[in-house]
């Protein structure tokens, strides 16, 4: 059940509901009659295929309130204005939406939104601490960005419909096997520095470890991503830290790696370094026809850190490869201590990086090698965490 309350970021809402709409969700939206100045009944419907719903005494019934919460399998109200706030949190029971959050016993995210002297005062923080933490609902945002016109940057704007989604996504596909454990993701190339304006790199995007530590969020993980440089957007809800180089990554994860249950050694990682960067950059005139860059071995980043490592916890690796895959996964596999490995297969049309998909072999440190067809990244990192909670639950 979408609520939308009368707030200028209501019009997100109807994408929102568009979206939640074609992931497979039956999506019905209560909109207060506030909600009604901003958007339209009509809007939500065009785009879920169901009636709004407006009216506490309807045609339907005096019960109304009573179905929508027994039937739903999750709540949320996008935008959640100062006003609901107050009136959600001394248990008002004046119009459809409060009443169905009276009578609902599944997961509530509220999604503030407000101008941020609103959002910062005292009241409208009291409000969202008793929801939050008398009623367990989970707060959503708000985030700090663009307000309505004339009133700046700031916290108290919406989150954007898709970071809801997350939001959403984490009520409805908690895992027992990564509720309340501790996932360690790293992601996306390193730069290793030859001036100040070159640099020796790859052409990973990120887009598999910042699949996996979203998909693990939604899980119910506390999830940090480690990530080199990247263009993609921090996924949602998980802490992020920011590296250049290999050797930043791996001091990075040395000093995560012994809190983690899992760890999933997902970048790649550059096995080289220039070994004397220029602390200017190298003119063309005068290096003349050939430049010579020396290299020297970076520190591997999981092999280094392996004794680091939680007692009992599991580790992935990932093996991108060219030629005998399984050959150089299995020897990966061993050398540094992994529970699984992902191996793929870089000429492999689809797989490697900067593609949307990949194809992936899992080996294990105790089974046969398992191939998994051609996928999207957000699909083979959910099939990886199926396996890592496998691990989990026999080791307990």
């Amino acid at each position: 059940m979408l609520g939308v309350t009368g707030g200028i970021a209501a019009y997100k809402s109807i994408q929102l509901a568009r979206d939640l709409t074609r992931l497979g969700s039956e999506v019905d939206v209560v909109l207060t009659r506030s909600a009604q100045r901003f958007v339209g009944p009509l809007s939500f419907e065009g785009v879920t295929g169901r009636r709004a719903l407006t009216d506490l005494f309807s045609a339907e019934g005096a019960a109304l309130h009573i179905r929508l919460g027994r039937d739903a399998d999750a709540v949320c109200v996008a935008p959640a204005t100062a006003d609901f706030l107050a009136r959600a949190a001394q248990g008002r029971a004046d119009d459809l939406l409060c009443t169905t959050l009276l009578a609902t016993r599944a997961p509530v995210v509220l999604c503030p939104a407000m101008n941020d002297r609103m959002y910062s005062h005292p009241q409208v923080q009291a409000n969202l601490a008793h929801v939050r933490d008398r009623l367990g609902y989970r707060i959503a945002g708000p985030a700090e960005g663009a307000l309505a016109v004339g009133e700046g940057e700031a916290p108290g704007r919406m989150l954007e419909p898709h970071q809801i989604e997350e939001a959403i996504g984490r009520e409805l596909g908690r895992d027992e096997a990564f509720t309340g454990r501790r996932v360690l993701v790293t992601a996306g190339p390193t730069h290793e520095p030859i001036d100040p304006v070159r640099y020796v790199a790859n052409r990973s995007s990120g887009r598999m470890g910042y699949a996996i530590a979203q998909a693990a969020w939604r899980r119910g993980a506390d999830v940090t991503l480690v990530s080199g440089p990247s263009a993609l957007e921090h996924p949602y809800g998980v802490d992020v830290v920011r590296v250049d180089s290999a050797r930043e990554m791996h001091e990075a994860v040395a000093g995560l790696v012994g809190g983690a249950d899992a760890s999933v050694f997902a970048a790649a990682v550059a096995d080289f370094r220039p070994a004397e960067p220029r602390d200017q950059k190298v003119k063309r005139a005068d290096a003349g026809a050939e430049l010579t860059v020396a290299l020297e071995a970076n520190p591997d980043v999981a092999l280094e850190t392996r004794d680091a490592r939680k007692i009992g916890s599991v580790a992935v690796g990932f093996a991108l490869e060219t030629q005998d895959l399984l050959v150089n996964a299995r020897k990966k596999l061993e050398a540094k201590g992994f529970d699984l490995l992902v191996a793929n297969d870089a000429t492999e049309d689809g797989a490697g990086f900067d593609v949307e998909t990949n194809r992936v072999t899992i080996l294990s440190a105790d089974g046969e090698p398992e191939q998994l067809p051609l996928m999207l990244k957000h699909e083979v990192a959910e099939a990886l965490l199926d396996r890592v909670a496998l691990r989990f639950s026999a080791r307990e």
